[in-house]
């Protein structure tokens, strides 16, 4: 028999067995396990142990892989280039354009013969073909870099998704020891160690567990945490999370073999017929559309959506869910009983998005007004001179004079509108996003870069962030002895040395623990909670071994754990004694323990009762003055329960005593010690701070330490400063403050206590939330506060959510607040935080500095086609040519100026905030100056030009006939002028220096020099493609003067004073809800189709006429769908046991107040490719083609019934976080 570590190859248990098993729930479940012989009977079959794991060989996982599969899906292929080019060949000025260009190429080889006159043109007409055939190139090349861009950026993002699932890593025992893996190497029969804050990466069985709680809600909708135990519910599921408690779990599903993994190949099933009945219903709506245009009926055509969809075959079970029409009346509470808070708020679009997208929709107004004005008046202008003035008779031919007047008309089109805008913000937040990793943030929602940068609030955790977070028991207070080094274990009474040891080896979590250091000498490596690994490495300094208590007290013998958290802040565990009875040992923050403790050792070791007065005494001399120091403080107590005669701090018993009443078991305790515990501040966080502070960033500290600790560190890193006028509050007291009568927070109330607030001291998440909701919401503050949160535990993820922006710590955080947020700082720095700051207030920047330059081509080019159109007949800039100027404007000036790198000198102003224009008068000032000098050069060279520089003029010159150096010099101005307005461009604050820190920018430089040569070339050897004629030396150097003069001509603008321009030249003043609300119009109607195929702003504007919106929305919604696909593998957070209903009926029900209503801000980033489809929840519906996408501004895709029209899917589960 072939073996494999020297057992067998053939499991004992087969796939399709342990599938099944993993359907059912509760003692269904337990019935299921007893039939395969009970949980450590299946652990033989599996060939695996329960206390040692698996063996770990190499061959043994690739075996169990190639067996049970491995746990990930298949990703979803990714776009191929033709497929990309093939999208950004939709683009409907791009079709117009072609189809101009193809008439215009074949009408210039048709001539009717029976004209002589046009026979003699016919000699003027052999290149006529030439700009139809340029403008396809263009058009291609267009295409090609667009494709290109949408690639390179996908791959990008997948590169990033790749980094997000390599940190997400699972603690698994394998060989007898502890390891952290990849989630995506986890196997059917490893053994999981969960504990709180865990996302749970694959199905499991219970074998041991302490007080476990899992929040289910993603799977069945019930807003309760449900409890977990291998005796009565011992089933655990991927894609919950661990609320409470740790425990062990035998690994029995993985993959597509999982429950989530087998929703989610139905629903990728269900989802390819349902694309194909949406596309199979548009061809029909559009068929009846046209009958009803036809015959004048104006009844309501059936537009394309899912509400129509046939029934698919293939139901998913009888699952009972609520219905969408609960989910959409019942929005969950927030931890502070406001609807619609925290976890699952929809945020609004960042601000610069909402600002750009609405300025590129008035753009599209108005350029789409000239384009049009300007077709018309070529139109007219021709027919009264050929028809009025010069009495022709209609031609065949003149219909190429007609496309040629489309194709000016489409052109200014494709220049006014500033399409680049996206790319732009696109290619500036990635090129941030790539350099922000080297800095230790990782970005998951790319706006959140660039919102950081106008961020006024920073509310920041204390412990690891602003602390080192290596942890270590500095002073102890033993036996009424206060001692600040680490006394001799010798010198504290035997019996309460013992105690302590074992109080503080059994009861802290058995993954806390102490690693040798790598060289010798090194200090220890702590893994785990740091508090406990601070604990137990004062328990090594006493020269006590805290694994060999644990190899004795292992935690299958604990009767009750009452685990930490931030209700109880206190954790507890209960043991039999070898007497008899039971032992109940405790730790947790001194105020909190010392209240429950009735007795204390005093000198010697004797038991004394302790009183109210020692008490006082002891906080007062040992408590605050440690707490002062910047300590914080642990007491450490236990009870003892017996069956025989109880001493005066021993409580007697009978039976068992009931564990669940927590408050009278955890009572009566005796005090063993009091210990003081350092966590330095970071060297570094001093400085930051004082950066943030220059850069007028309020930074306020929100941390779970006694008030006199918080106090000392917030001293210490300089948050509180002598000189400020500052307040700090423990979490009681700010609720009092903020709250009414009844208990309701009052915004009127709460804006009276936040500016002042600088530190909030024994808070709860509650509390947190609360505060960052209240500052965002408050209008105390013209320019509105942009708010950051630091977060590192499951409770902190409402807070993450409402925050503009939330940074969860890559280190200490747990899975929930690594999904709740917007960026992980990778080393848990607050130093980390100020470089967000300042890359994000250099995408701002980057962003101002295009707009700056795209504004100037815009007025200018328009302006110029426009005015030629009416003055001349003709455009002096040719099609082929103003595509060329909207290549370099668009596609090259938004890649040299958005990449510019941050310098320190961002953080010497205030922020933005909310309501600062996008364009400022400073802005706008350089706008106008600038166009004023082009527009004054163009219209001297095009109506003078050819008396002063004594050449042939191009005015009135007829159709395709040959370049003049007129309008070649003309064209070649303008783009030397743009060129050289590209160095002012790069100031936006009125500096002087406009070369200032060019070499640091490569990619600048380059792209200028290469444009400026590619340009030389078009005049001298473009001709017949770009409609150019070789210039002499004399003109080139013209050209050149007039390009230089932008630059002086700038120094002239920076002169005049900002103040003298008026305010309302500038732009996007206000709060960013005065454009959301313009830019959302119309998109409701779309909500049923899924995000690829959903309608963009730019295609629902062009609907209603504006021709060419479509564009400059088109690359913000291809990264934000790319982002949404690449973010799917840990942004599924929905997952379904196919057959919960039948163990799970509560939960199951529509009833409006429970169910349907929940949202994770998490979800498996290791089980589900990239393009796939996030399962956010299987809704009220039996069959697969019922469910459909929905498009969501949190970067993420939910799953909703057909049945919700138009319905808000962004309710959160209130008890995720509370």
């Amino acid at each position: 028999m072939a073996t494999i570590d020297g057992r067998p190859t053939q499991y004992l248990v087969s796939l399709k067995v342990l599938r099944e098993l993993m359907e059912h729930r509760g003692r269904e479940g337990i019935n299921k396990i007893n039939e395969v012989g009970g949980i450590q009977e299946l652990c033989k079959k599996l060939y695996t142990n329960s206390n040692d794991g698996l063996v770990g060989s190499k061959a043994d996982i690739e075996h169990r892989r190639e067996t049970f599969g491995s746990n990930v899906i298949p990703p979803k292929p990714p776009k191929t280039f033709l497929q990309l080019v093939w999208e950004a060949l939709q683009d409907v000025t791009l079709i117009i354009l072609e189809i101009a260009a193809i008439v215009s190429l074949l009408l210039s080889f048709y001539t009717p013969a029976d004209d002589a006159e046009e026979a003699i043109a016919d000699e003027d007409d052999h290149h006529g073909w030439i700009e139809g055939l340029a403008i396809l190139i263009s058009v291609i090349v267009v295409v090609i870099v667009t494709a290109f861009n949408d690639y390179s950026k996908e791959r990008q993002f997948r590169g990033l998704q790749s980094r997000i699932e390599g940190e997400h890593k699972f603690s698994v025992i394998r060989g007898g020891e502890v390891r952290q893996i990849n989630v995506g190497d986890i196997v059917v029969g490893d053994i999981c160690q969960i504990k709180y804050g865990d996302l749970l990466p694959a199905d499991g069985i219970l074998i041991q567990s302490n007080d476990l709680k899992i929040d289910e809600s993603s799977l069945t909708g019930e807003s309760d945490h449900v409890k977990k135990g291998e005796s009565f519910d011992p089933m655990v599921l991927s894609g919950t999370h661990v609320m409470e408690g740790s425990g062990k779990m035998l690994v029995t599903a993985v993959g597509v073999n999982s429950q989530a993994g087998i929703i989610f190949t139905l629903l990728g099933a269900a989802v390819d017929e349902q694309e194909a009945e949406i596309r199979k219903q548009k061809k029909e709506a559009k068929k009846q559309r046209k009958k009803k245009s036809l015959t004048g009926d104006e009844g309501d055509v059936i537009t394309s959506n899912s509400h129509q969809t046939k029934p698919y075959s293939q139901p998913v079970h009888q699952t009972t869910l609520p219905s969408d029409d609960d989910n959409h009346v019942n929005q969950a509470t927030s931890p502070t009983g406001d609807a619609g808070g925290g976890g699952g708020h929809k945020k609004e679009k960042s601000v610069l998005q909402a600002k750009l997208t609405k300025l590129a929709i008035q753009i599209g107004y108005a350029g789409s007004t000239i384009a049009v004005l300007t077709v018309i008046i070529l139109v007219i202008q021709f027919c009264i001179q050929t028809f009025v003035i010069e009495k022709r008779q209609w031609k065949a031919s003149y219909i190429n004079n007609l496309v040629k007047h489309l194709i000016i008309g489409v052109t200014v089109l494709v220049v006014a509108v500033p399409e680049g805008l996206p790319l732009a913000v696109t290619l500036s937040l990635a090129y941030s996003v790539k350099k922000m990793m080297k800095d230790n943030n990782l970005v998951r929602h790319l706006d959140a870069c660039e919102t950081m940068g106008n961020a006024t609030a920073i509310c920041s955790d204390k412990t690891g962030t602003l602390t080192t977070n290596r942890m270590t028991v500095v002073q102890s207070y033993i036996c009424e002895k206060l001692c600040k080094v680490t006394p001799k274990f010798a010198d504290i009474p035997r019996n309460v040395g013992e105690l302590i040891i074992q109080g503080i080896s059994i009861n802290s979590a058995f993954t806390s623990r102490l690693m040798p250091g790598q060289n010798p000498g090194d200090l220890a490596i702590q893994v785990g909670n740091k508090t406990e690994c601070s604990l137990l490495g004062f328990v090594q300094n006493l020269g006590k071994s805290y694994q060999a208590i644990r190899d004795e007290h292992t935690e299958d013998t604990f009767t009750r754990v009452y685990t930490f958290n931030s209700v109880r802040k206190s954790m507890s565990t209960v043991i039999p004694r070898r007497e008899g009875g039971y032992r109940l040992y405790t730790k947790g923050a001194s105020e909190i323990v010392l209240k429950k403790c009735s007795f204390i050792y005093g000198q010697d070791g004797t038991l004394e009762k302790f009183t109210r007065d020692m008490q006082e005494r002891l906080l007062h001399q040992v408590i605050e003055p440690m707490a002062c120091d910047g300590l914080r403080t642990i007491s450490v107590a236990f009870r003892d329960f017996v069956t025989g005669k109880a001493e005066i701090n021993q409580v007697h018993i009978d039976n068992e005593p009931n564990w669940e009443d927590e408050e009278n078991i955890v009572n009566n305790l005796t005090c063993l010690c009091v210990v003081g515990i350092e966590d330095p501040v970071r060297p570094e966080v001093p400085d930051a701070i004082r950066k943030c502070q220059k850069a007028g960033i309020t930074v306020r500290m929100v941390t779970g330490d006694n008030i006199n600790t918080a106090r000392s560190i917030a001293t210490k890193c300089g948050i509180l400063r002598p000189q400020d006028d500052f307040l700090i509050l423990e979490g009681k007291e700010f609720n009092r403050r903020i709250r009414d009568n009844n208990g309701e927070v009052q915004q009127h109330l709460l804006d009276k206590v936040w500016p002042k607030l600088r530190v909030l001291a024994r808070s709860s998440p509650t509390d947190k939330y609360t505060l960052v909701k209240g500052i965002i919401d408050s209008k105390v503050t013209e320019s509105r506060e942009v708010v950051a949160v630091t977060g590192d535990g499951t409770n902190d993820g409402p807070a993450l959510k409402k925050a503009d922006v939330g940074f969860a710590m890559g280190i200490a955080g747990t899975d929930v607040a690594k999904e709740a947020s917007d960026i992980i700082l990778t080393d848990d720095n607050f130093s980390s935080i100020v470089k967000a700051v300042m890359w994000g207030r250099n995408v701002y920047d980057s962003i101002a500095k295009f707009l700056q330059f795209q504004l100037t081509v815009n007025v200018v080019a328009v302006i110029v086609a426009f005015i030629g159109a009416c003055a001349v007949q003709d455009s002096p800039l040719k099609a082929v040519q103003m595509l060329w100027v909207n290549l370099i404007m668009d596609t090259l000036a938004s890649l040299a100026l958005a990449t510019e790198m941050p310098t320190p000198d961002l953080l010497l102003r205030k922020p933005y905030g909310r309501t600062k224009p996008l364009i400022s008068r400073t802005m706008m000032k350089n706008i106008l100056g600038q166009a004023i000098y082009q527009l004054t050069v163009i219209f001297a060279l095009l109506f003078v030009g050819d008396r002063m520089l004594d050449i042939e003029s191009g005015r009135g010159q007829p159709l395709n006939s040959e370049a003049t150096q007129h309008f070649t010099v003309i064209f070649n101005s303008f783009v030397f002028m743009t060129l050289f307005n590209e160095f002012n461009a790069r100031k936006i604050h009125g500096q002087r220096n406009i070369f200032e820190g060019i070499f640091t920018n490569p990619i600048f430089y380059s792209i200028w020099i290469a444009t400026f040569v590619s340009q030389i070339g078009i005049i001298q050897y473009g001709k017949v493609a770009f409609q150019t004629k070789a210039l002499t030396p004399e003109q080139w150097l013209w050209c050149l003067f007039f390009g230089i003069g932008t630059l002086l001509w700038g120094q002239i603008v920076t002169t005049v004073p900002t103040r003298k321009i008026p305010k309302i030249l500038s732009w996007g003043r206000g709060h960013p809800e005065e454009y959301t609300e313009a830019i959302n119009l119309g998109e409701e109607r779309f909500d049923s189709i899924d995000s690829d195929k959903k309608p963009r702003a730019g295609q629902i504007l062009w609907i209603r006429g504006l021709t060419r919106l479509q564009t400059q929305l088109r690359v913000i919604r291809a990264f934000k769908s790319t982002l949404e696909d690449l973010e799917e593998r840990r942004s599924i957070h929905s997952l379904h046991s196919l057959r919960s209903s039948r163990s799970h009926p509560s939960g199951m029900t529509t009833n409006p107040g429970v169910a349907g209503t929940s949202k994770n801000p998490s979800g498996s980033n290791y089980l589900y490719p990239p393009g796939s489809m996030p399962v956010s929840r299987l809704l009220n519906t039996s069959n697969v083609a019922d469910l459909k996408y929905i498009d969501e501004d949190q970067q993420q895709l939910q799953l909703q019934s057909v049945n919700n029209n138009n319905n808000n899917n962004n309710s959160t589960n209130p008890n995720s976080s509370s």
